[in-house]
């Protein structure tokens, strides 16, 4: 018997580090706007085994999983002394989540979880699931976390057991390794997901991205990207809320939508990733789309390009939410190559990079959406007859 352990723990040793070390090559061709990549860079395999096999021969003789990795997905991210680092929700086969570190010298492969999850503190009201971080470091000198807690719905009638309230979670860290919690986030416009903090004090305050929503599913009559400010994060509370990017009938935002990651200065504004959810036949679909704010004014969009930026393709929407694909991490490092970190179908993350400057460009020269058929053609015309009087002049 402890020679079929000690081989089968020496096969998963194996498998395990092939999987962790795997190259990861980018597609050829792409979109010009961004390069897709072969493998996905994390997922529930990529947990090391510690986390969810017994090593021990005498209490687990048959090496079975007893914790098993469901998916790895929606990381939040940040470059912190030249090391690509993943908040990474991590799913336990009990279905709740926790957030674990992984690390990559490149960003692109080779990354590596840290030994132990992160041992997020509570408050006095016990979190039942937290996911969905984002991490922002702020011109404070703090980085900060803040997440989508989730709690059983204590008004949900008698019998119900799938009403929940979420709200946004905070909490601050300078290593990633010591976490300060502090109260969750106020506000006045029901169930809070997909806050995201701005990096730089906005009038000596704090600017809040939020997402106002009637219930824990529905955005109801809420809905749209909102904009609040707080006088600190030790006590978050946003008094006042604008939208300043709604959901819109028949686009890729018709059912709702949300902020990704913290936004990307440049000297045009601020670089948006956002999702965008539309319902279809087969369910709902997310995609991914990006625009772009005033320099001084994170309230005024000056660009947004229509339709998606990305969307789920091939294997990726394939998992346990299909036809997803979501992003709440991005990094710029010291030479302006972005990489974005995007999960597909609530299962895997995968990284997309590109660069400030192409990004800038996508979303300064894309055309808007015109919001009805006709307008879409006129579009496509005007970029068909400049490329054919292009063609004839250079022919």
């Amino acid at each position: 018997m402890k020679d079929q352990f000690d081989s089968r723990l020496s096969a998963l040793k194996e498998a395990h580090l092939a999987l962790v070390q795997r190259p990861n090559r980018s597609e050829p061709l792409g979109n010009g706007i961004f390069k897709r990549y072969e493998h996905p860079v994390l997922t529930a395999a990529h947990a090391p085994l510690s986390w969810r096999y017994d090593l021990n021969p005498a209490t687990n003789p048959y090496l079975m999983e007893r914790q098993g990795v469901n998916a790895a997905f929606n990381p939040g991210a940040i470059y912190l002394d030249g090391k690509y680092l993943l908040a990474v929700r991590t799913e336990g086969a009990d279905r709740k989540s926790f957030f674990a570190i992984a690390e990559s010298p490149n960003g692109i492969d080779q990354f590596k979880f840290w030994d132990y999850p992160v041992q997020m503190p509570e408050t006095e009201e016990p979190d039942v699931n937290v996911y969905d971080i984002r991490l922002t470091q702020h011109e404070d000198g703090w980085i900060y976390g803040l997440f989508c807690t989730e709690r059983k719905d204590p008004d949900a009638q008698e019998g119900d057991t799938s009403a929940a309230v979420a709200n946004c979670g905070i909490a601050r860290t300078r290593d990633l390794k010591s976490w300060e919690r502090l109260p969750d986030l106020i506000t006045y416009t029901g169930q809070q997901r997909n806050v995201v903090l701005h990096p730089e004090f906005v009038n000596g305050k704090y600017g809040l991205y939020t997402r106002p929503q009637d219930g824990f599913i529905s955005v109801g009559s809420g809905g749209g990207i909102g904009w609040g400010l707080t006088d600190s994060m030790e006590n978050a509370e946003v008094k006042e809320e604008i939208i300043l990017d709604n959901k819109v009938y028949h686009t890729v935002k018709e059912l709702k939508n949300g902020l990704g990651p913290s936004p990307i200065k440049t000297k045009e504004g601020w670089l948006h990733l956002a999702h965008g959810v539309r319902n279809t036949a087969a369910g709902l679909r997310y995609v991914l789309y990006m625009f772009m704010t005033d320099p001084q004014d994170p309230t005024k969009i000056t660009h947004l390009p229509g339709g998606y930026f990305l969307a789920p393709e091939g294997q990726e929407r394939v998992g346990d939410v299909s036809n997803v694909v979501f992003a709440n991490g991005w990094i710029v490092n010291e030479h302006d190559e972005v990489f974005i970190y995007y999960a597909s179908s609530d299962t895997r993350v995968h990284v997309a990079t590109s660069t400030v400057e192409q990004l800038v460009d996508y979303v300064k020269h894309t055309p808007e959406d015109g919001l009805r058929s006709a307008a879409s053609v006129a579009a496509r015309m005007a970029l068909i007859q400049k490329n054919m009087e292009y063609l004839k002049q250079h022919s």
